[in-house]
């Protein structure tokens, strides 16, 4: 089997703004490839769409964390129904810490294809592995290791499922779903590192930005078509008109 790739990188060629495909593996898994240019370095990422983003099943699961759920789950039936003392030690935590790093490169291309669902499924295990860690770790530099990154899964998130909405035509839920996670990312227990606040300040930015998009696409009410027909009837001096609009107002209420 020849090792040489160059005929696939001069068939692809790089173009930044469309970096990211997909393809259905020969043996019909559909999987994501991101073609690579680092100067001397030149390359294709390759990642399964669904399971683990590397194809793996450690410990003969779907994941890492699914392991310790069910390990969890075994636990409290040993121990009528409690969990106290089960606990996960610095070896298992590094699984999971590595198990959401790759789940985070998935969807940060999810995301760039605009695979919405995707990004919803892979960001909310995510947050459940976040959770996880927090709850059961061993040592508290395990335990606090992922909390600075919930402003940034929190955004990429709420981004996700606005855009579902959008593509529902529900607007309305979009924004709801923005304004929740906004309140959310404001009243998140603060973390002693500085990748917390900056992803704080640059979550609520983006939160702020793409609220902003879906302002200017959603379709105006009657409401509001009445009342912009009435700002321009006034600035035109169209006083008749302008009455009339206001009766149409009073009618809708």
């Amino acid at each position: 089997m020849g090792g040489d790739i160059t005929k696939i990188l001069d068939d692809w060629a790089y173009d930044p703004d469309s970096n990211v495909r997909k393809i259905v593996g020969e043996d019909g898994a559909k999987r994501i490839q991101v073609r690579v240019d680092q100067g001397a370095f030149q390359g294709i990422l390759q990642l399964n769409l669904d399971g683990r983003p590397d194809g793996k099943r450690p410990h003969d699961a779907d994941f890492v964390l699914d392991h310790y759920q069910a390990t969890l789950g075994e636990y409290r039936i040993q121990h009528d129904g409690e969990d106290a003392g089960f606990g996960l030690d610095h070896g298992s935590c590094e699984e999971l810490f590595d198990e959401s790093s790759r789940i985070y490169g998935r969807y940060v291309f999810l995301l760039q294809i605009k695979e919405y669902d995707r990004v919803v499924r892979d960001t909310e295990r995510n947050m459940r592995l976040f959770e996880f860690v927090h709850t059961y770790a061993h040592e508290d530099d395990d335990r606090m290791n992922l909390q600075k990154w919930w402003p940034y899964v929190l955004r990429v998130h709420a981004t996700a499922c606005a855009m579902v909405s959008a593509r529902a035509e529900d607007f309305d839920r979009a924004l709801e779903i923005i304004d929740e996670t906004r309140e959310r990312i404001e009243t998140l227990e603060e973390v002693e590192a500085e990748e917390f606040f900056e992803e704080r300040e640059r979550s609520k930015q983006g939160l702020d930005e793409l609220e902003e998009q879906l302002r200017a696409k959603k379709p105006l009410s009657d409401r509001e078509k009445l009342e912009q027909d009435l700002e321009a009837a006034v600035e035109a001096e169209a006083f008749e008109k302008a009455a009339s609009i206001r009766d149409a107002l009073k009618s809708l209420d």
